[in-house]
Parts: structure tokens; C-alpha cells; sequence
């Protein structure tokens, strides 16, 4: 099925109610779902007179807007190919993606289009497409009266419809290819996770997650922020958004909800309409949970475990994590992220990170397996977990077959309690092993947050010496850190001013760029 008969179903049961809501010169605009369908409609005429057909690819590079989300429809109606490169990733990785993969037409804003200056392979795109009048491109206006096409092209479950490139921090980009039949079954997936209720309202950062929201019929309000930065918005004009519509839920990473937080309780003001608040899209530590409540008091605080690859994997709300817990994390035992959820297949395989498994049989699949309480490799599978890559780069690396059945390796660590809860360890690549043991990045990492006056704390080995990075308050001393690290059995504590955190959700410990800040004496 094409995930725009979906869509479209949405149009004639809900009709007139608001779909995307955006602020627009200082006001809100509502898009309903009828005009959204219309919208998406014309578009897609549009496209299909000027060239563009069922399989082709378009590079999308438009800010989360209805008008993104008319085109995006627009081109799943014709069963044409979005491909989004995360701009985060830098100018080289774009036009090092373009090249391998030509696309037959670009949209983009404005800003987006005098990219076309700097990158040649953009300049090679025959057909260019802008939601403003500009020399040489196509013109698709929004609320134009350009007919429509109301057909909907065939797509079975294995035609692709999206196309996202990884950020290639560490190692060789990888596009992940989202087909039809992906995007329904992550849908469903986030439905169940994300409780959706159609007729309700949610705050959302996350692009995917509109389009999910879209196919249940909940209103998307999209965040009154540049985006690009999350963890460094400003949060005054996010909190209008909560204080005058009646948002329910809030889907977002956890440096944005920070942000939104932090100036909660700075200015004394609390969020008492929202129902549920979900953070995900990064690892989500006890503190991030606990300033969540404090301000937004009368919600549930969940943290969503997944990534590009598998959205959801696992999830756990505040209220449902112990005293015990707390103290486990705080005693280096790693991240709770919870129950697997029901939709997807969780295993911990003897860690083998590094090494391509490639196929096997189920019963030497079986016995890489580890039982409650061991640390290993992460894997997943089910319908929303993506089947391989791009003209397969990186599946040798990422991918397990097991009769038929495709596992994803994570590249997380973790391990699972007895009552079958996932602990999150860290990425296999940071993990320190050295002669005296091992030191797992979440273990730490999740440890020395909970150390009063610690912001963030990150491992790492510098010619042999286990070395801890942390941002703290000037009052939090080094003996204090080392006092309550003792079985990190850490050679060195530096204390930094900021650590370098991942570009696209500004909630990750980007360990490469923290190396060489380390050596360049910074």
C-alpha cells in the first residue's frame, strides 16, 4: 500500500480539523487535513507534467513546514523517492551523496537553493523546485489553484519512499532507505509506543514522527525554533506554543526538552496541560527525566530507545523506574531504557563488533546468545526495523540473516535484567578495554551525571590512561568525581567547559572531536 492512501483516508474523516500548526509572521497558521490533501494533490500534478515519475528521486532540503509535508505527500502520490541529507553532516557529505546518487529533481526553500553556489553536483540537477518565485526553477505554491491529481500511484510494500543519509561521523555515510511498507509498519509501531489518540494535538521535533501523527490523525504543532540546534534553542517562543493550544503530547530529544525545562523552572512558570512527554533520538539519562517533571508536573515522562534504523526498539516511563534503579544506574550498571516493545525482536549476542556475521543458521544464531545480567551486542528485528542500506553499504557491518530473517546490530551494548528490562551500555566503539578491564561509556557516563553539580562526563584512553571528561560547576571538585568513581579506576578528571556533543540532536558525546580537543590541549 502507498502510505498516501493513508493519508488521504485521514482527509475525508477528519476533514476540517487542524493538521500542521505552525507559527507564520508572528501567528499561527492552521493547516487542516482537507487542505493538506489538496495541497498534496496539486503538487503532485505538478510534478507529473514537469517529468517527475513513480521511482524517481528528488532531494528534499525544506524546513518542517505544511508545505514540506504537502510536497512530501505530493511525491509519495506519484510514487517518487524523497532523499533528505542531514545538513548537520556538512556541504562534502552532500555533494559526495549527490554524486553517487543523482537526484532527478531538488526542492528547498530559498536558503536552501543558494546552496546550488557552492556545491557543484547540486548545480547538475535538471529540474529545481522552490516554494518561491525564483529564475529558473519551478514555482509550487502552497495554496495555488493549479489542478489536482487524484490518483494515487500503486506501491507495493517493498517500493521505496524515503531515503536518508546517516551523518558519516564514524565511517562512510550510509543512506537508509524507508519503503512504503516501512513507513506503515513504523506508524503502527509509534502509534502503540507514542499512545496516539486521534483528535489530540503534539509538540513535535521529529520529522518522521509527523508523518506518523499524519496517519492517525493527530494535529502536529511544529516547534516556533531553528531546528538545526536543538539543544541551544530559544525556548520563550516553544513555551507560547505550549501555554496558548491545547498541546497533549511532546515528542522531542532530550537537549530540546532540557531547554523548554530549564526555562520553566527559571522563571517559575510550570506546563500543567501536557499529558505526555516523550523524549528520544538520543540517550535520555535520570536527570533529563526528573527536570522533565518538575516542569511539566502532571505528565508522564517517557524515554524512547531507538534509532534511525529501528524506531522504537524500547521504552520506560519515569514512574515505572525504582529507587533501586536510580541506584543501580548511579553505581555504574548502565542506562535503563526499559521493556522492548511488543512490535520489535530484541536479542544481546556475545559481542563480536567489528566482525561481519553475515548468514547463519537459526541454531548458531542461538548460540551467540546471552542470558539475563551478560553485556553484549544489541540486535533487533521486525517490520519497522530497515532490512539494509542503500545499494547495501554498510550491510555487512550492520546486518545479521538468520533464516530468512534480517537482524540489525545496533552497535549498542547492553543486557537484559530478569524481569526482561533492556540496559543501555553505550556505543561497542567507545567502550574502554585495556588491562584492567572493561569501562562501559553509559556506565559512566550515567554515573557521574547523578553527581551533584556534574553536567555531562565522557570516558576515554589517551596513551593508555583512562581519562574522564566532565563538565561541571566550579564547587564540584575532582576528588568528589573520583570518590564516587572508584570502580572506574580513572587515571586522570578533566574538567572542560563544554564537551562536543553530536550536530544533529546536540544530546550525544561526539567522541572524535572530544579526542581532539584533548589533544590539541583545549
Amino acid at each position: 500500500m502507498n502510505i498516501a492512501e493513508i493519508l488521504a483516508e485521514h482527509s475525508h474523516v477528519h476533514g476540517d480539523a487542524p493538521a500542521l500548526i505552525e507559527v507564520r509572521v508572528g501567528h499561527d497558521r492552521t493547516t487542516t487535513f482537507r487542505e493538506l490533501e489538496a495541497a498534496s494533490a496539486r503538487i503532485a500534478a505538478q510534478l507529473a507534467q514537469s517529468g517527475v515519475a513513480a521511482g524517481d528521486a528528488v532531494l528534499v532540503m525544506h524546513g518542517m513546514s505544511a508545505e514540506l509535508y504537502a510536497f512530501l505527500i505530493g511525491l509519495f502520490r506519484i510514487g517518487a523517492v524523497a532523499i533528505f541529507v542531514d545538513p548537520s553532516a556538512g556541504w562534502s557529505l552532500l555533494d559526495r551523496c549527490l554524486q553517487n546518487h543523482p537526484p532527478k529533481a531538488f526542492f528547498g526553500s530559498l536558503k536552501a537553493h543558494l546552496l546550488r553556489l557552492r556545491i557543484p553536483a547540486l548545480r547538475r540537477v535538471g529540474l529545481t523546485i522552490c516554494t518561491s518565485p525564483l529564475f529558473g526553477s519551478l514555482y509550487i505554491s502552497f495554496g495555488s489553484c493549479e489542478p489536482e491529481l487524484r490518483t494515487i500511484a500503486a506501491a507495493d510494500d517493498s517500493a521505496p519512499a524515503l531515503i536518508t543519509f546517516t551523518s558519516g561521523s564514524t565511517g562512510a555515510a550510509k543512506g537508509a532507505v524507508r519503503t512504503h511498507g516501512f513507513l506503515i509498519a513504523q506508524h503502527r509501531a509509534l502509534a502503540a509506543s507514542l499512545h496516539h489518540r486521534a483528535g489530540s494535538m503534539d509538540l513535535t521535533t521529529l520529522p518522521v514522527f509527523v508523518l506518523a501523527n499524519l496517519a492517525s490523525g493527530i494535529a502536529s504543532v511544529i516547534p516556533h525554533a531553528d531546528m538545526r540546534r536543538p539543544g541551544h534553542i530559544a525556548p520563550r517562543p516553544v513555551l507560547g506554543q505550549l501555554q496558548r493550544l491545547p498541546i497533549a503530547t511532546m515528542a522531542a530529544s532530550p537537549a530540546f526538552v532540557s531547554r523548554i525545562a530549564a526555562e520553566c523552572i527559571r522563571s517559575g512558570r510550570r506546563i500543567s496541560r501536557l499529558e505526555r512527554v516523550f523524549m528520544g533520538g538520543a540517550p535520555v539519562f535520570p536527570e533529563d527525566l526528573r527536570q522533565a517533571r518538575d516542569a511539566f508536573p502532571r505528565a508522564d515522562i517517557t524515554a524512547v530507545y531507538g534509532s534511525t534504523e529501528a524506531e522504537p526498539m524500547a521504552e520506560i516511563a519515569l514512574s515505572a523506574i525504582s529507587s533501586s534503579d536510580f541506584c543501580s544506574m548511579a553505581q555504574g550498571r548502565g542506562l535503563l531504557a526499559g521493556n522492548p516493545v511488543p512490535s520489535v525482536s530484541l536479542r544481546i549476542l556475545r559481542d563480536q563488533w567489528g566482525v561481519s556475521l553475515g548468514s547463519m543458521n537459526p541454531a548458531q544464531f542461538r548460540s551467540l546468545h546471552l542470558g539475563p545480567e551478560a553485556i553484549g551486542e544489541i540486535v533487533v528485528s521486525g517490520e519497522h526495523v530497515l532490512k539494509g542500506y542503500l545499494d547495501g553499504s554498510g550491510d555487512s557491518e550492520n546486518k545479521l540473516h538468520v533464516d530468512g530473517t534480517v537482524w540489525h546490530r545496533t552497535g549498542d551494548l547492553g543486557w537484559l535484567d530478569n524481569t526482561g528490562r533492556l540496559w543501555l551500555m553505550g556505543r561497542a566503539a567507545s567502550t574502554i578495554r585495556d588491562e584492567r578491564g572493561v569501562v562501559y561509556p553509559f556506565a559512566v557516563e550515567c554515573a557521574a551525571r547523578q553527581i551533584a553539580g556534574v553536567r555531562r562526563a565522557a570516558v576515554l584512553t589517551i596513551e593508555r590512561r583512562r581519562i574522564m571528561v566532565v563538565e561541571a560547576e566550579s564547587r564540584t571538585s575532582a576528588n568528589s568525581i573520583r570518590e564516587a568513581m572508584t570502580w572506574a579506576d580513572l587515571d586522570e578528571i578533566r574538567t572542560v567547559h563544554a564537551i562536543p556533543m553530536d550536530k544533529r540532536h546536540n544530546a550525544k558525546i561526539d567522541y572524535v572531536s572530544l579526542r581532539h580537543m584533548l589533544a590539541e590541549g583545549r
